[in-house]
């Protein structure tokens, strides 16, 4: 338990574990191994990285893009407070973070949405509420953030490309925004769907695309309460970047990354379990579900370990995987009786 209390792309493209460093990735590593010893590749903070005295972690210096965060989001992230549920481990350089990404939506290698999502417009935002609940329709950015306390929370991150780094991202727990909508017994699960703006994201506007847009995801009810799930609207102290998934993404960090969908759009309540992007793509690969489970492979390459990322030239910084990535404790309860091989 590593928490503490301070209280259709084709599958060919992914890459696996075993495939060499992407260009971004190795460029990072190269820059972060330079001050590095053998023994330290992870490096908690870089060059305009900083703790507040606050105690959030924070990013001063260049970030390489344009902020288009309105005033309220600035200010009302600049109040957040640590969270209570943290991961007790060094966070990745804001570097990595935001240069290492997968959002197919500005392209397909790892440093494609840094450089395709630099001009980005997330002002003014919206997001259509629908489904089995009470309160519905189609709400301001600011309207479903107006009141709620925002937190840092330093969250494992697992891809299941077999990499990793940890993120002290800010937002807010889920079910804090969820609850606004009173959501009707027939509200078995929630259904998330991505921007679609191809003028803004041009791997939406390109015939080699494989994936069916809008993005979707989807979580089961329970699963969307749960308290670790987080809506993420900053990391190191500011605004989404929208490499990341601005303005609003969520976090669920004992499933895979692909399920902590970006730039959402639209939330539905629904009855039925919701055909995902990467099931409808490639369902025998991606599975609805997708918690981190080292002793389910992936059918191309194995899931027992990772690579926590920075790496550099010396380690691949190699570690084993825990179940649920590190959240078996809060999260494994959810899962009782069922059979994880089977609803992967």
């Amino acid at each position: 338990m590593l928490i503490k209390t301070r209280k259709d792309i084709p599958s060919s493209e992914i890459t696996p574990e075993s495939v060499y460093l992407n260009r971004r990735e190795f460029m990072c590593a190269g820059a972060l191994a330079t001050g590095a010893s053998l023994a330290g590749p992870l490096l908690p903070m870089v060059a305009g990285a900083a703790e507040s005295t606050s105690g959030l972690h924070q990013y001063t210096g260049d970030v390489g893009y344009t902020d288009f965060s309105p005033a309220w989001l600035r200010d009302q992230i600049a109040a957040a407070i640590p969270g209570s549920l943290s991961a007790d481990e060094p966070v990745a350089p804001f570097e990595v973070v935001t240069g290492y990404n997968n959002f197919y939506e500005f392209g397909t290698d790892k440093g494609d949405p840094a450089e395709n999502a630099r001009e980005f417009r997330t002002a003014p935002w919206q997001v259509k509420v629908s489904g089995a609940a009470e309160v519905t329709g189609t709400f301001d950015f600011e309207h479903l953030m107006k009141g709620l306390a925002l937190e840092e929370r330093i969250y494992r991150l697992r891809c299941v490309e077999a990499w990793s780094m940890v993120v002290p991202w800010i937002g807010v727990p889920l079910i804090k925004v969820l609850e606004k909508f009173r959501p009707l017994s027939d509200a078995k699960f929630v259904r998330f769907e991505t921007l679609v703006d191809p003028e803004q994201m041009p791997g939406q506007n390109t015939r080699f695309t494989a994936i069916e847009y809008p993005y979707v995801e989807g979580l089961r009810m329970d699963e969307a309460m749960h308290d670790l799930t987080l809506l993420a609207v900053g990391v190191y102290g500011r605004a989404m970047p929208p490499q990341n998934g601005a303005p609003l993404r969520l976090v669920v960090p004992w499933k895979y990354g692909f399920k902590s969908i970006k730039s959402i759009v639209g939330i539905e309540f629904t009855a039925r379990q919701p055909r995902t992007t990467w099931e409808r793509t490639n369902a025998r690969e991606y599975g609805f579900y997708a918690n981190v489970n080292p002793e389910v492979s992936h059918p191309r390459w194995s899931q027992a370990s990772e690579r926590r990322l920075p790496t550099s030239l010396f380690s691949s910084n190699k570690r084993p995987t825990l179940p649920f990535n590190g959240y078996g404790e809060d999260v494994a309860h959810l899962y009782a009786g069922m059979d994880l091989r089977k609803y992967f």
